[in-house]
């Protein structure tokens, strides 16, 4: 199994909505990854925030797929992909030292 990144950070639009507005998509998104998770996917997901821990750097989503077509299929089911709410990009990750996680 590979490794895979996604990266995101919110559309202009997105940005511009309240959280309240914003928390039935993320609250989709923090479901749809906790079914996979249930299911045994190996994942790892967070959102950036800077130097006053504020949010609003984007997102990292760390996960294992058999292929980049297989990871790319399954990104593009995140609720967050689906609404549009996001830019994203796929990149498949190489590990070349650290610990053994997750």
């Amino acid at each position: 199994m590979a490794w895979f990144v996604k990266t995101e950070t919110f559309t202009a639009q997105t940005a511009a909505l309240s959280i309240e507005q914003r928390r039935p998509f993320l609250e989709a998104h923090r479901h749809w990854l906790a079914q996979h998770i249930g299911l045994g996917r190996r994942i790892r997901s967070g959102f950036l925030v800077d130097d006053q821990r504020r949010p609003g750097g984007g997102g990292l989503l760390i996960f294992q797929a058999s292929s980049y077509a297989e990871a790319l299929a399954w990104v593009r089911q995140d609720p967050m992909i689906v609404e549009g709410l996001v830019a994203w990009q796929l990149q498949e990750w190489i590990p070349v030292s650290g610990d053994d996680w997750p």
